[in-house]
Formats: C-alpha cells, structure tokens, sequence
C-alpha cells in the first residue's frame, strides 16, 4: 500500500548513494522523472506531480534503496513536448507526459485523445486488460517507451468570453483543443485552433491570442487559468475530452536493469493507477470551486451535448485517423470494443 509514510523517504537522490550486502560497494540506480507540471510535496499539489514523488518514495523502499529517483517539475530537465523523443533515445528515464503530444512523432500515439471515443474513467482503464492496450503498450514498446500507470483525465473548458459547450459555441473562437483529433473537430464546429501545450495556455489566454482552451481540470486548476477565464465548462458529469498521461519509462533504460528492479518499478507503476484515478476525479470535482471563487460562471455537459460532440469526431478525426496507419486503424477499432 501507497500510504503518507513514504513522506520520510528521500525523493531527491544524490547519484552517487552506495548500498553494501556483499562485501562491495555498488552505486543505486538513479533515475530521473521528468514532467512539464507545477512542482510541490508528495503531499500537496498537483497530483501528477505527486504521483511521481510516490512512485520515487515507493521505489526506492521495495527496492531496499537499489533505485533512488530525482523528480523534475516543470519541464526543467527537458522541454515539454521533447520529452517522448528523449524517452526513445534513452536521454531521460522517466516522465509523466500527455501521450497525444507524441502525435507528430507518432501519430498512433493520437488515440490518447480522440474527442467522444472514452466517455468515463473506467471505461478508459478497462484498455490495460483488453486487446486495445495490449496492442498500444506493445506498440509503444517497440517504438522504446514502455507504459508504467494508466492514467487518464477528464477536461472541461476555460473562455475568456462566452460558454463553450454545444459544437456551435466556438464558431469565430480560438481555441486550444490538446490535440490533432480534437482540433479537426473544432475547426469542423467554426474555431480557429491554436497548438500548445497546456503549461503555455495561460499566456496565450492571458495575451488574447487563445480565447479558450480545453485541458484537464488538473491542468485548469494548477496553470491558474480562472484568472485569465470568465467561464467553464466542467468535464466532472460529462466529457467528450479524455486524455491519456500515462507514466512512461524508456526502455533503453529499463532493459538495462536486473529483473528484480524492472519488476519492482513495474509493481509500483500499476499500484499507482488507483491513486490517479483519484486524483483526477478529485479534480473534477474541485476545479468547479476554483473558478466559482474566482468569479466565473460554471456550465456542465449532459450525454446530448457529448453526443454532438462525438458525432462531429466520428465523421471527421476517427475516419482520419483510422486511415493513417493499419495500427491506427486497429487501435481505434479494439479502443471502440470497450464498453463505457
């Protein structure tokens, strides 16, 4: 179990602890996390940031201290969306990255989000045990990442002008869809797309050049954006948006390490996907209470209203999509299998 105790262990490892057992002196391994989110505690803040302090703690603990981690926030150690690229090539060992920013790099990796095709949590964590997630952590294998905690997340929308629920609201707008798939739909629908990460949605909000953004509640709350947002649409009842964050390890890096600490990093990564399913819920929930206080209006989204959303990705982005590549076309056909 995942429990506060793991607060006592060191999350940030200097390279060069030793452990002794057999009469020599071995250097840890020590591996580096990587993320493009708001820093904090393994405690408080954003749970993503969390998630990956407790996979640091949890590690080193099963590990007897033969894995120490180093947790790095905000994409200092690498940029944001060069993250996948440097997990290939076995220059950064772990990160927490949204797995449709991949989408140039690999456009299969787009089917973390395709507007309408997840509907709810479970439906989305039912993939690992299915063929769908077979076929994508294979994939995803052989391309050098291997995919350690499913996690996935709802997203609502921050306008700085007028509510942005039904496909006909964002005619004449601009906005930030999270995706190449969630941008078809929206230029379909009347918008004028803007490509960002969600860690630059603020300055682009805040300058005008984007006035409205689609991202996860999590993002929502923890990049501010009800300071730049007169309104929100909450994904907490309903969601035609469910992205993919999955934790992601190279494997260059990982086919390296003795089986007992692959097994390890494994075990920990699977026995945190309840702790992120958590969290984004929680999320949900609390990003309504965010902008209520900061003075916004507060908008939901019913089955109907999805519905139209779903309608407008099934014409558009899925047959797109289906047709780039046979993966492709087979991952949205198994991912359309699972039942929400």
């Amino acid at each position: 179990m995942l429990t506060r105790r793991h607060a006592l262990i060191t999350v940030l490892a200097a390279p060069a602890i030793l452990r002794f057992g057999t009469g020599t002196a071995q250097a840890a391994t020590t591996l580096k996390i990587s993320h493009q989110f708001p820093g904090g505690s393994i405690d408080k803040g954003d749970f993503r940031d969390r998630l990956c302090r407790m996979f640091a703690a949890e590690v080193a603990k099963r590990s007897g201290g033969e894995i120490a981690a180093e947790v790095f926030p905000n994409s200092t150690l690498s940029k944001t969306t060069a993250q996948f690229s440097a997990l290939r090539k076995g220059a950064l060992d772990i990160s927490l990255y949204p797995l449709p920013y991949a989408g140039g790099e690999l456009p299969e990796t787009n089917i973390g989000l395709m507007p309408g095709l997840v509907s709810t949590y479970d439906q989305g964590l039912r993939w690992k045990g299915l063929p769908v997630g077979k076929l994508l952590t294979d994939f995803l294998a052989d391309k050098g990442v291997i995919l350690l905690t499913w996690i996935w997340q709802a997203g609502g929308v921050a306008s700085r002008t007028r509510p942005v629920v039904a496909p006909e609201d964002v005619k004449g707008l601009k906005v930030r869809g999270g995706s190449r798939e969630m941008d078809m739909v929206l230029r379909t629908a009347g918008a004028e797309v803007l490509s960002v990460p969600s860690n630059e949605l603020y300055a682009a909000m805040q300058s005008g050049a984007c006035d409205a953004g689609i991202t996860s509640s999590t993002s929502l709350i923890s990049f501010r954006l009800e300071q730049v947002s007169k309104v929100l649409t909450s994904g907490a009842g309903a969601s035609y948006w469910f992205m993919l964050e999955p934790l992601l390890m190279s494997k260059a890096i990982y086919d390296k390490l003795p089986k007992n600490q692959q097994d390890v990093i494994r075990n920990v990564g699977a026995d945190l996907e309840a702790f992120g399913k958590k969290g984004a819920q929680d999320d949900d929930i609390r990003v309504a209470e965010v902008f209520q206080k900061a003075g916004a209006r507060v908008s939901t989204l019913d089955a109907a209203t999805v519905g139209q959303w779903r309608d407008i990705a099934r014409d558009t982005a899925w047959k797109d999509y289906g047709a780039k590549t046979p993966t492709s076309a087979n991952l949205l056909k198994l991912a359309g299998d699972v039942p929400a």
